[in-house]
C-alpha cells in the first residue's frame, strides 16, 4: 500500500464511479480525443466536437446527455465554463493526471 500515498481513494473510487457507465466513459474518451487536457477546445470546434458531438454515437435524449455529463463533472473528472448560449467541457488536468499516477503505480507494483 506504501506506493499508494499520494493516491486519494475516495477521488478514485468517485471517479471510477463515474467511468464505469459506458455513456460516460463515451462521454470522456471523446473529450480526451477532441480536446488537450485542460483546455476548451478552440471555439469553432466547441460545437462540432466537445459540446455538439458528445451524444452522436450515443443514442440518448439530450437530457440523459446532460446527467452523464453532470456526472462526469461531479465525480471532478471534467471542467465546464458557460460562453454566451455555449457550454464548453474539458478533461481535468489533475484528475486525469491522478488516473495515470493510479494506473502507472498499478503497473509497477503488478
Amino acid at each position: 500500500m506504501s506506493n499508494y500515498r499520494n493516491i486519494d481513494v475516495t477521488q478514485l473510487a468517485t471517479a471510477f464511479k463515474a467511468l464505469a457507465h459506458p455513456n460516460r466513459l463515451n462521454i470522456y474518451l471523446q473529450l480526451l480525443d477532441c480536446c488537450t487536457p485542460g483546455t476548451a477546445c478552440a471555439v469553432d470546434e466547441v460545437q462540432k466536437c466537445c459540446a455538439g458531438d458528445l451524444g452522436t454515437n450515443l443514442d440518448v435524449a439530450p437530457s440523459t446527455l446532460s446527467h452523464h455529463i453532470k456526472e462526469l463533472h461531479q465525480a471532478g473528472l471534467l471542467q465546464t465554463s458557460r460562453r454566451g448560449q455555449h457550454i464548453d467541457y474539458w478533461v481535468d488536468p489533475e484528475a486525469l493526471e491522478t488516473l495515470r499516477r493510479f494506473f502507472a503505480t498499478a503497473d509497477q507494483a503488478g
